[in-house]
């Protein structure tokens, strides 16, 4: 039993120890932050940007909720040689994207740089949003679609600000509230998915969200924002090793149990006898305990050192950084109390059986 426990928590230890040391080369920055969003709402269809954020407003656990929607526009109702991106949502949606001095619905805004992009500059844009130029919103491209092609004139209180750095979007541009935009483009406008603040102190705040969401759109989908995001391979294979290493030591515990059982039926004159001389219950039971604590502590201990010393050869050879995983070998120190804990609590009921008088009887 020492042997197998061993085995098997040491390798998963050394294994681990690896995969942390090279858990870097296998996480990305993702480029949310969740500190001003915690999850994101994106719907399959159109959605009208009021409706949607009252939706959230009120559900249990949003703290705030903004919407934001997306369309394009170009210079010319068909193949236009200039086109862009525009976003549209209210003054609080809206600030969320960039710097804005003061908004009112009916506002439009053009950012001199744009969040995201290695080229910070958005010359070409402001050149072709002038105040006053005629647009056109979700403009035709050759092929089987055609666009909506609505005409609309650049108001002339445009005001250019600066994008956020840390923007919702990255492709920030255009900023246009809904009243700026002529009633036949709202068809255009393509909802880009609600932004929500969570309370942190409502347990089931997401849940709330998921029932709303599917409620408004069956098909809609949720997104929890993370900072970092890891290689869904890698995560398997973590996962996978500690399941493997938790399963084996569950098979040695369910051995450890069988044993006892059986030295306790071989025992049940000698139990009775103990007790009947005055051997409290109590020590007993703890030698239950410590046939079982025992083998499996010595095995960790033995695995705790032969894993350490083999995820140090492992970084060694792969020219990483040794750095110690001591989430792995406190979590397997877990499963193997645990492991005790199960057989010396499924031991005991059996043991206070044997220890009654009866057992003293004999043919």
């Amino acid at each position: 039993m020492v042997n197998g426990i061993a085995v098997a928590v040491a390798e998963a230890i050394a294994l681990q120890m690896l995969f942390t040391g090279t858990q870097s080369q296998y996480t990305e920055n993702t480029g949310q932050d969740p500190s001003r969003v915690q999850m994101q709402v994106a719907f399959n269809g159109p959605e009208p940007l009021s409706g949607v954020e009252r939706e959230f407003t009120g559900t249990k656990g949003v703290r705030a909720a903004v919407a934001l929607a997306r369309s394009q526009y170009g210079d010319s109702r068909r193949n236009p040689e200039n086109s862009d991106g525009l976003t549209v949502g209210n003054c609080a949606a809206l600030r969320e994207l960039a710097t804005l001095p003061s908004c009112k619905d009916g506002d439009v805004f053009i950012t001199r740089t744009r969040s995201g992009y290695s080229d910070p500059s958005n010359a070409s844009e402001i050149a072709l949003v002038k105040p006053g130029r005629q647009l056109y919103i979700d403009p035709s491209y050759d092929g089987p679609e055609r666009g909506l092609e609505v005409r609309w004139t650049v108001p002339a209180n445009i005001r250019e600000v600066n994008a956020r750095k840390d923007s919702l979007q990255a492709y920030t541009s255009l900023l246009v509230t809904p009243a700026a935009l002529p009633h036949k483009a709202a068809p255009a406008v393509i909802s880009d998915g609600v932004y929500l603040r969570l309370d942190p102190s409502v347990p089931d705040s997401r849940e709330y969200i998921r029932n709303v969401a599917a409620r408004i759109d069956p098909l809609a989908q949720t997104f929890a924002w993370s900072a970092t995001q890891e290689d869904a391979k890698y995560t398997s294979i973590r996962t996978g090793l500690f399941v493997g290493s938790a399963f084996v030591l569950a098979l040695i515990g369910a051995s450890l149990l069988v044993s006892q059982l059986e030295q306790l039926r071989e025992r049940k004159k000698l139990l009775s006898a103990l007790v009947a001389f005055g051997t409290r219950r109590h020590t007993l039971s703890l030698s239950v305990l410590w046939q079982t604590a025992l083998p499996v502590g010595l095995g960790l201990v033995l695995a705790t050192t032969v894993g350490v010393t083999l995820g140090a050869v492992l970084l060694k050879m792969t020219r990483t950084p040794v750095t110690m995983d001591w989430a792995s070998v406190l979590t397997m120190t877990g499963v193997g109390a645990a492991v005790v804990g199960m057989v010396t609590l499924l031991s005991l009921p059996p043991l206070l059986r044997m220890m009654r008088p009866a057992g003293l009887r004999t043919e």
